[in-house]
């Protein structure tokens, strides 16, 4: 059996509207499973890649000559119930994680046929993989016979799996808010596995921290002195 599970980074499902992934067209056989260190050979054999990111995550870290149609768009209603779900979003953890409310975009599936022929091999890759499985569905529905998905998405990657443009570490491409800041997400975990604590942008808020503790207990000093009379 197939099973899915979300890490401390990945975006709660709540967060997108009209998502529904169906786990079990993978384990019917309708949709191949692949790693990603496997995209770059199926690239290479004429597999064409459909990266269903939104825009601010590929930019982030692109993967060249991917046709880029995004399976969710971020939801712009400003509209009482719409700004509501953005608060929501942010103190679900959009805060800490960076993610922002999303919605569907019911244009995902006609741009997807301008600009791949439904007898082409498609990989369908997101950041997480989750997407992307939604994605898949929606292909194999609408007449792909040869589609393939990127389990654990592109967050799985190693450096130099995938073509990606100017040399970008994709693992980062799905981090934002807090977590992005100080290091702490499963990317920097990852990529910073053979270093200390005190390595990588949340060391360096560490540090600052022991500096800022350090310094208030040597002027704490003289004035503790004071009181109990010393010189």
């Amino acid at each position: 059996s197939l099973s899915l599970s979300l890490s401390s980074s990945s975006s709660p499902p709540s967060l997108f509207s009209g998502f529904h992934p169906n786990v079990h067209i993978v384990s019917e056989g309708k949709i191949k499973a692949v790693n990603a260190a496997e995209v770059g050979n199926l690239i290479q054999n004429g597999w064409t890649l459909l990266d269903v990111r939104p825009p601010e995550e590929v930019q982030k870290g692109a993967v060249e000559n991917a046709v880029e149609v995004p399976l969710f768009v971020i939801d712009d209603d400003t509209s009482p119930g719409g700004l509501l779900k953005q608060m929501s979003a942010f103190g679900m953890g959009g805060w800490w994680l960076g993610n922002k409310h999303m919605k569907l975009n019911t244009k995902f599936m006609g741009s997807v046929r301008k600009g791949i022929p439904t007898d082409a091999s498609v990989i369908v890759g997101c950041q997480k993989g989750l997407r992307s499985l939604s994605a898949c569905e929606q292909l194999a529905k609408s007449g792909y016979q040869k589609v393939a998905w990127v389990t654990g998405g592109f967050d799985s990657a190693e450096p130099g799996d995938l073509p990606v443009k100017e040399g970008q570490d994709i693992r980062f491409a799905g981090n934002g808010g807090l977590s992005d800041v100080v290091g702490w997400t499963d990317a920097h975990k990852k990529a910073n596995k053979d270093q200390s604590v005190f390595d990588g942008p949340f060391g360096i808020v560490l540090k600052v921290a022991f500096a800022v503790i350090i310094i208030d207990g040597l002027t704490a000093v003289p004035t503790l002195s004071k009181l109990f009379g010393g010189e």
